[in-house]
């Protein structure tokens, strides 16, 4: 297990969790093309093989989407290099390892991706389009690396996490009208990473995992 992080606070949870865990820890920059190689590399380097990549890593910061002021170029390239970019670096260089997977099904790409992905919301344009974007590299991989990789996505809406812990209207909103009436929990998140990691057939999918906000 790789844990990627950009802040200090974050990486020494990231150290706990492995030790907890019996894994091991790597922190990378993955607005950093070099650093993105790395960390491959060093996952190869300890266990000799990688079967399964999970793109989880992301950013975002909200922005009204009527401001377009302030949504400047610069905003644009920090959350693509990490939230698109970062992803398909990070399956390029692991395309190798993943081709010689011999877990049944073969090497397995899971990226996380958002609910604003695939509906017009989310905390600014650019973050909901970079998410949009990586939905479609999904597939587009997936239709490029079968039978032998298979990639799918999942599209969390909100997920209760210490990242969202002050967002009060947020969690009301979801409260009030998703037919689950809650945020999701990353445990919700996770078990559809294991299901798709299980399942050997399924590929090209975005999973949609938003409590049935959608529906309304």
């Amino acid at each position: 297990m790789i844990a990627v992080v950009h802040s200090r606070s974050s990486r020494d949870a990231g150290l706990r969790l492995a030790h907890e865990l019996g894994s091991t820890y790597e922190q990378a920059d993955l607005a950093d093309e070099i650093e993105c190689k790395a960390l491959i590399d060093a996952v190869i380097s300890t266990y000799g093989r990688l079967d399964v990549l999970v793109n989880n890593a992301g950013i975002s910061w909200p922005i009204p989407h009527d401001n377009l002021e302030t949504v400047t170029a610069s905003v644009w390239r920090r959350l693509l290099d990490v939230n698109l970019i970062a992803p398909w670096l990070l399956t390029s260089n692991a395309l190798a390892a993943l081709r010689t997977s011999t877990k049944p099904g073969g090497g397995a790409v899971i990226n996380i991706t958002s609910h604003a992905g695939v509906h017009p919301k989310g905390s600014s344009i650019p973050y909901a389009a970079s998410k949009a974007a990586l939905n479609h590299t999904t597939k587009l991989l997936a239709a490029a690396l079968g039978p032998v990789v298979r990639v799918n996505a999942i599209a969390p809406g909100l997920v209760d996490t210490p990242m969202t812990a002050d967002w009060t209207e947020t969690k009301r909103f979801w409260r009030e009208n998703a037919p689950m009436g809650r945020a999701a929990q990353p445990d919700d998140v996770a078990d559809i990473v294991s299901a798709l990691v299980a399942n050997t057939y399924i590929t090209g999918e975005v999973v949609l995992l938003d409590g049935g906000l959608n529906l309304r």
